[in-house]
């Protein structure tokens, strides 16, 4: 289980030091955790993966993720 964390964790780190700077926000209501790496940020598109994340483009650019339960990850 820890092999696939730090894998996940691996997979998003790029984002995290081209940007510097990364906001975040987690609604509890809606289980919801917004990570956003561009403000202000305009998606132009959007994904859903298969493990409920969406990821939000702007020009083709990861500007941002939802994670949706996301305190039922682990």
């Amino acid at each position: 289980m820890e092999t696939i964390e730090l894998k996940e964790i691996q997979s998003v780190l790029p984002y995290f030091l081209k940007h510097k700077t990364v906001w975040s926000s987690y609604d509890s209501e809606a289980d919801v955790l917004y990570l956003h790496f561009k403000k202000p940020n305009h998606a132009d598109n959007s994904e859903m993966t298969e493990d409920e994340i969406i990821v939000r483009y702007e020009n083709k650019e990861i500007i941002g993720m939802t994670i949706l339960n996301a305190s039922q990850r682990k």
